[in-house]
């Protein structure tokens, strides 16, 4: 058997076992912590908005677009796409059907696990980084995919999904930070990085997203002057830091309303919106569509999926 060919048997062999866990459309948390699987079996018109973690997304099968501001990938099989900060994305299924869904697994990446790893890869340093994007895109070799298969494994047995699976995980780690984008994630692990810079300040507004903000605090967090904030926040992210933060208010309003039946004016004033107005402004917008038509489009879908 060929590489090619061992390759192709794998990715099979991933699909499959994932098809035993998840026969209905969405995004779905597993037992795993950090692990989710996202599977789509109908294409978009419309693109999706979601706000993802930094985490690298593996694609099984199908194909999808992720765009960042004026950054668009496209991600298919056997491709892996990786944020290493939390950012707001849009999102559309380009290649799926019923018979062959879209299929991803997403993994979290977390900076303090990457830190203990990266000595051993980069045992004189990071080499300077010439690009900087908010996102990054290569394949997934034969060696990763097996080792996600191996991890997808551990879900059968609840003993094997806490005792096995942290082990595994260290492996996809590794073999990520050995690929074409391991020095982008190997950035996240070093405090002095213009990466964990920028991390930081996000760290703050996503927790006082509510709360007025002010670059140049934001700035003073992150250990720089305010222009190369600016600078290097646009770099890693590919929007301002306000941008950021209207986006950011938006994603956790519709998650109020979504959750928690909450009003419009209700979930703008938590999220801290003074003018309602252009708070419904601001979302019609972002979302395409005023706050109530999007909760019953999302009420809607989700009905569907409910019942595949």
């Amino acid at each position: 058997m060929n590489a090619t060919t061992l390759h192709d048997a794998e990715l099979s062999r991933l699909v499959g076992l994932i098809n035993n866990y998840v026969q209905s459309d969405g995004t779905f948390s597993q037992p795993i912590p950090g692990l989710h699987i996202r599977r789509y079996s109908r294409t978009g018109v419309d693109w999706e908005k979601a706000f993802y973690l930094p985490s690298v997304l593996i694609v099984a099968q199908g194909v999808k677009t992720v765009r960042l501001e004026k950054e668009t990938f496209q991600i298919g099989k056997s491709r892996m796409f990786m944020i290493p900060v939390a950012l707001p994305v849009s999102l559309r299924t380009i290649q799926a059907n019923a018979e062959q869904p879209f299929i991803g697994i997403g993994l979290t990446l977390d900076p303090e696990k990457i830190a203990e790893f990266v000595p051993k890869v980069y045992p004189r340093g990071l080499p300077s980084v010439q690009t900087r994007c908010a996102g990054y895109t290569a394949e997934a070799d034969t060696g990763i995919i097996h080792a996600v298969t191996r991890l997808i494994e551990c879900l059968h047995h609840p003993s094997d999904a806490e005792l096995l699976a942290p082990i595994v995980k260290d492996e996809i780690l590794m073999r990520l930070l050995l690929s074409p984008i391991g020095i982008h994630i190997a950035e996240m692990g070093f405090a002095d990085t213009s990466v964990r810079q920028v991390a930081k300040a996000i760290e703050w507004l996503r927790s006082n997203f509510d709360q007025p903000m002010k670059v140049s605090e934001l700035a003073s967090l992150s250990h720089m002057s305010v222009s190369v904030f600016h600078k290097y926040f646009k770099a890693v992210t590919s929007i301002s830091p306000l941008k950021y933060q209207k986006e950011l208010r938006l994603q956790e309003a519709r998650n109020l309303m979504l959750s928690k039946q909450m009003d419009a004016i209700t979930a703008s004033q938590l999220v801290g919106y003074a003018s309602a107005s252009q708070f419904s402004r601001d979302y019609r917008s972002y979302f395409g569509n005023p706050p109530r038509r999007d909760m019953a489009k999302l009420h809607s879908r989700l009905t569907s999926e409910m019942y595949q």
